[in-house]
C-alpha cells in the first residue's frame, strides 16, 4: 500500500503554495510602514511604544511588573520575563510586522502590533480579506 498518491503529493503542493503566496502578500502589504506596539492591561491601553530599529528598552507593565517586555535595536519588542506557570509569552519571541500579536494571558497583558498611522480601508485583513466596505 502505498503512503501517498501522485493526487495527494499534488494537493498538498497546491496547498503550500497558495499559503506561501498569501503569506508573501500579507507580508508586502504591511512591511515598510512605520508601526508601533500597543501594549494592553486586561483590555486597558496602558502603553504605546514606537518600534524603530536603534532604541532599545525594557518595559515593565504598571499594573503588574512581573511582566516584563524588551525593545529591542532591531525595531522589534518580546516578553522577556514573566511569572505565568507556562512562559508562551515568552516562548512567542519578537514581534515587528503589523498584525502580529503576543499575550500573556494568565496576567491579562496583550501586545499588538499596528501601523503607526492607523490601519486604512485598503489594508489586508487577515480574517475576511480586506477592511474595505
Amino acid at each position: 500500500m502505498k503512503l501517498f498518491k501522485k493526487t495527494d503529493i499534488l494537493i498538498i503542493t497546491v496547498i503550500i503554495a497558495a499559503a506561501m503566496v498569501i503569506w508573501l502578500f500579507y507580508s508586502n502589504a504591511v512591511s515598510g510602514r512605520p508601526v508601533r506596539a500597543e501594549i494592553y492591561y486586561w483590555s486597558d491601553l496602558v502603553e504605546t511604544v514606537e518600534l524603530v530599529p536603534g532604541q532599545q528598552r525594557t518595559i515593565t507593565v504598571p499594573q503588574d511588573e512581573d511582566v516584563v517586555l524588551q525593545l529591542d535595536t532591531d525595531g522589534s519588542i518580546r516578553f522577556i520575563r514573566s511569572d505565568c506557570p507556562d512562559k508562551i509569552c515568552v516562548k512567542t519571541g519578537r514581534i515587528h510586522l503589523a498584525g502580529q500579536s503576543a499575550a500573556c494571558l494568565p496576567n491579562g497583558v496583550i501586545v499588538k502590533i499596528v501601523p503607526a498611522d492607523g490601519w486604512k480601508e485598503s489594508d489586508p485583513d487577515i480574517v475576511i480579506g480586506s477592511r474595505g466596505k
